[in-house]
């Protein structure tokens, strides 16, 4: 990508290359380069690449080279890109692309080297031992383990929170710091180990860790929520709107609490909203009947966030 940014230094050839930082087609700023951006072989024809969340990010791309091989939500931060050949060095870079379809410049090039394909192997390595961590302040653990034994040897460590991979790192590293989490939480993190031919090892012992601090939720509570009801085919609907928390990531999963008890949970998927979101569900069939509602959100570190202002709606008004 470096030399592709010094071939399109001049503005008449950013604009046919592609890769320029500013708006595409409209007045505001493209989102920005991602930053943290790491790439380590997962298997012998597999590199896992990681990076940053880019404010407003709606989706990333990632290059192998100049080509694009994956593309992937704003809410993801790591992609497996496959298909890779043995003993092969590759640089990849990221780039993010906001709602609009404004692309932003791309990341620093990052390098990884694929090992050498195995012999026919499917003996998982044994799982990590000696797992450990601490926190590293109220918003980040540092976890370390020891190695793991396998035939052929060990290509990466895919660090698991509550059973989904959130980080992976090198064979020959055996430590790992995880960020972007909250103060005042419990959280359990597993370790595994690859190998070159892809079989994964069970996971060692869980640790817990508690960050230390304090969190009333109100930084991660919705805010401006709202309450109405509608009539339809003989029953009442309660209409909840709601804007999603700021967080480091997109918010794609909710709560709603009905009167002191849970109501229903709701997931977003790919097209989470970002500026406001909206939910309607089934209240009864009977009119002049009030309820208390309130919602919260699962943050990108896998904890509920705190509850929203509580609302009340009374059926038919």
């Amino acid at each position: 990508m470096r030399r592709a940014a010094l071939l399109c230094a001049a503005s008449a050839l950013a604009a046919s290359c592609g890769w320029g930082s500013a708006a595409e087609g409209g007045g505001e700023a493209a989102p920005g380069a991602p930053t943290g951006v790491t790439a380590e072989a997962g298997t012998a024809t597999s590199v896992h690449v990681m990076w940053n969340t880019v404010a407003g990010a709606e989706a990333y791309e990632v290059y192998r080279g100049r080509t694009k091989v994956r593309e992937v939500s704003g809410t993801e931060r790591m992609v497996d890109v496959p298909r890779l050949r043995p003993s092969t060095a590759y640089v990849f870079t990221v780039r993010a692309r906001d709602e609009d379809g404004r692309t932003g410049p791309p990341s620093r090039e990052v390098r990884a080297t694929t090992p050498a394909a195995a012999a026919e192997d499917r003996t998982p390595p044994a799982p990590p031992s000696g797992v450990r961590g601490r926190a590293a302040g109220s918003r980040a653990v540092q976890l370390s383990w020891s190695a793991a034994p396998d035939g052929t040897g060990v290509v990466s460590y895919d660090i698991e929170q509550g059973g989904t991979k959130i980080h992976s790192v090198g064979g020959n590293q055996t430590a790992a710091v995880v960020t972007g989490l909250r103060p005042g939480q419990d959280y359990a993190f597993t370790v595994r180990a690859r190998d070159a031919a892809g079989n994964v090892s069970p996971a060692g012992r869980a640790v817990r860790i508690t960050t230390p601090g304090a969190d009333d939720g109100r930084a991660t509570a919705p805010t401006g929520l709202r309450a109405g009801t509608h009539r339809a085919d003989g029953a009442y609907h309660i209409d909840l709107t709601w804007v999603p928390p700021v967080t480091d990531g997109v918010i794609t999963e909710y709560q709603v609490q009905l009167d002191g008890s849970q109501a229903t949970a709701l997931v977003f998927g790919g097209d989470a909203p970002r500026d406001r979101a909206e939910h309607t569900f089934y209240a009864g069939r009977e009119a002049g009947v009030t309820h208390r509602v309130r919602v919260r959100a699962k943050l990108p570190d896998g904890t509920w966030g705190g509850w929203s202002a509580e609302r009340t709606v009374t059926t038919g008004e």
